[in-house]
């Protein structure tokens, strides 16, 4: 039988000989350390040599790696599922146990929302309003409802308001502006001042609707497609507008004739010249129908623009050119009209001014004067006398000079 001590000693020789499981790790994890490159380089090495080894090992680390993930996430979702299962059928201790924690943990909640508010305040005043938003209403009643149950907290909300002798002098001017108003209306029989007030559901029911409008993202080519359509239809009926309200007039008598329905020629013009723009361009695929009705209204003031000045301009040319192909026969009138004033006890009148009044007699009935006003016959006429008298005070200065040098 062995001495204990030889026994001790052996073991102490075997332990010596065979370290620790942790000391072996801790060499070779020194080892790595020390020599990571050597190690690169040797799995690089054997890689390239055991190439279908090295890729059969990566499939089998993968496929294990895939099956540990299935593993687990059977498991939590079987631990989440007798989870939801307890919480159905435990539903009071569940609560019970909410509301008891909440309350013996108030500070904790409390720092917790406030926190969170902190963080995320935007969202929480976004969300909110967003339930304000849904049902007004509903919103108005809580407010009431929490008015009524806290009115001394209210009235002491108000008293730090009006603590401010700004903020207080400032309503107490508004007040004093708005009764003084509402008593000079009534005074002068005039109904109250009426102003909706919008509300804040309301002001940001209007900014969510101007963002989606003005933040669109083809919001500039709708933009550019309709200003080029408009442009593009004034430009074609101011050139070809007669003629096509020429083709409107003969389709209207063909379908007179037919005995169909009449349709108003500005219609048949518009929407044949909508057409005609409309494949011209090269993209209308934004284009609505509001759109194109406002092209049409724009190029409908634009061309009676256009038509007006230019029969303004016709009259007061035609006056001009009247005058002087028969300026000895109106102004033998005009000196006649002149005399039989007198005659009558009446002022005489400046002689340009009836030379014009009758210029604009004889020529009315040649000249096209369907859009015009009688203050745009005014101004014809007004701009014919004008030229009228600068050409006869240029002639005076011309008989002058003649007569000057005759004597001389």
């Amino acid at each position: 039988m062995n001495d204990p001590s030889e026994e001790t000693a052996g073991a102490r020789k075997s332990l010596a000989e065979h370290p620790s499981v942790d000391d072996a790790a801790d060499k070779r994890r020194q080892y790595v350390a020390a020599n990571r490159d050597r190690i690169r380089e040797m799995n690089r090495l054997w890689r390239s040599e055991h190439l279908d080894r090295a890729r059969e090992l990566n499939r089998e680390s993968m496929r294990r790696a895939a099956a540990r993930r299935h593993r687990e996430a059977e498991v939590r979702a079987r631990g989440r599922e007798r989870a939801k299962r307890w919480r159905v059928e435990h539903t009071e201790r569940r609560r019970e146990y909410q509301q008891r924690w909440v309350a013996e943990n108030r500070e904790k909640v409390r720092e917790y929302y406030n926190r969170y508010y902190e963080a995320h305040r935007d969202e929480v005043n976004a969300r909110a309003a967003a339930r304000r938003d849904v049902d007004p209403e509903r919103a108005k009643q809580i407010t009431r409802q929490w008015a009524e149950r806290n009115k001394e907290r209210r009235a002491e909300l108000q008293r730090n308001r009006r603590s401010d002798p700004e903020i207080y002098q400032s309503e107490l001017e508004a007040n004093a502006a708005a009764r003084r108003l509402k008593l000079s209306l009534s005074r002068a029989g005039l109904p109250p001042k009426r102003i909706h007030v919008a509300t804040a559901a309301e002001r940001r029911a209007n900014e969510r609707e101007a963002d989606a409008y003005f933040n669109a993202p083809l919001r500039p080519e709708h933009l550019r497609q309709c200003t080029v359509f408009a442009e593009s239809l004034t430009d074609h009926m101011l050139k070809n507008g007669a003629r096509m309200r020429e083709f409107a007039d003969a389709y209207v008598e063909t379908r007179a004739h037919m005995g169909l329905p009449p349709i108003p020629v500005e219609n048949i013009v518009y929407a044949r010249a909508v057409e005609i723009v409309a494949e011209r361009m090269r993209r209308v695929d934004l284009l609505t129908g509001r759109d194109v009705a406002a092209a049409v209204r724009s190029t409908q003031a634009e061309v009676r623009r256009e038509e007006r000045q230019q029969q303004m301009d016709e009259l007061a040319k035609a006056i001009m050119v009247h005058f002087h192909q028969d300026s000895e026969r109106l102004n033998a009138k005009a000196e006649m009209e002149n005399r039989a004033r007198a005659h009558r006890g009446m002022p005489r009148v400046p002689a340009e001014s009836l030379v014009v009044q009758l210029a604009l007699q004889d020529v009315i009935e040649r000249v096209p004067t369907s859009r015009l006003t009688k203050a745009d016959a005014r101004t014809a006429v007004r701009i014919a006398g004008l030229h009228i008298a600068t050409s006869l005070e240029s002639r005076d200065a011309v008989d002058q000079s003649v007569h000057r040098r005759a004597l001389s």
